[in-house]
């Protein structure tokens, strides 16, 4: 079996904010290209903290990387601006979809093109967009603050598409959306990802459905990694299917709320 080819590897980064918070503590992952791999956890274990400590995102919020490293390609990139980042490739689709409200949804759209020089491209782009979402198109004069939820999920990742990335970070997708419309963003995300090769590394609590559509994940505990593994793994680990994907032994459904105390196995703290 051929090994993949690595596209980006964290490498042990610890995150301080405010000079004081420490959020992440040590946090190692890495993701091959053309793969789709999930951070998963629950609220506050550090998911969006490590998307933002990749995409250089944490000063905007007084928070820098002190410790560890992020390569892409080989190349040392903590130094590099987000802008910098995306003329390599790299976009991230933010948590909350961040759409620009007075805009409509193709200007939206046009806005993620700026690194685009062509308007041959940009044109492309656009259509390409178009396809994956035909929703979009049916909207495409109507302004962002009148359209649905999923319809500005979609234009998120739609408007970060049109920069030409090889790599998505997607931050928590399914936020705020009905479960069908969760599907659908997931089944576009698989689609682009086998149709244009697109690398995603995507942060979601919703455990289920991002095992369902990743390669492989990792899972996230008050800012350490506590179990990684292909997805398939994940979904049959005892542990996992119990406190995250809420279900039990012998199938039984299972809540965070009847779990009185939670204590990771001792192999979690290794």
């Amino acid at each position: 079996m051929t090994t993949p080819n690595i596209v980006l590897n964290v490498n042990g980064i610890e995150v301080i904010y405010n000079h004081v918070i420490l959020v992440l503590k040590g946090v190692s992952l890495q993701v091959p290209e053309g793969g789709i791999v999930a951070i998963l956890g629950g609220n506050g274990a550090g998911k969006t903290t490590t998307l933002r400590a990749i995409s250089n995102l944490l000063k905007g919020e007084r928070g820098e990387v002190t410790k560890g490293s992020v390569e892409l390609r080989g190349e040392r990139i903590e130094n590099l601006s987000p802008s910098d980042l995306v003329q390599r490739g790299v976009v991230q689709v933010m948590e909350g979809r961040h759409c620009f409200a007075h805009l409509t949804i193709e200007e939206n759209l046009l806005t993620g093109a700026y690194t685009v020089k062509s308007k041959a491209q940009i044109a492309a782009n656009l259509e390409k967009v178009y396809n994956y979402f035909p929703r979009l198109k049916t909207r495409r004069t109507s302004q962002a603050a009148y359209t649905s939820g999923g319809e500005q999920q979609m234009c998120a990742i739609g408007r970060a598409l049109m920069a030409n990335p090889t790599m998505v970070l997607l931050d928590e997708p399914s936020m705020g959306l009905a479960p069908q419309i969760v599907q659908e963003v997931f089944e576009i995300v698989k689609d682009l990802n086998a149709k244009e090769r697109t690398t995603f590394l995507l942060a979601e609590q919703n455990t289920n459905m991002a095992l369902r559509y990743a390669d492989y994940g990792y899972i996230l505990e008050s800012g350490r990694v506590v179990m990684d593994g292909a997805a398939k793994d994940l979904r049959d680990n005892e542990d996992v299917r119990e406190f995250y994907l809420g279900t039990g032994g012998g199938g039984e459904r299972k809540s965070f709320k009847d779990v009185k105390s939670y204590k990771r196995r001792k192999r979690w703290l290794a």
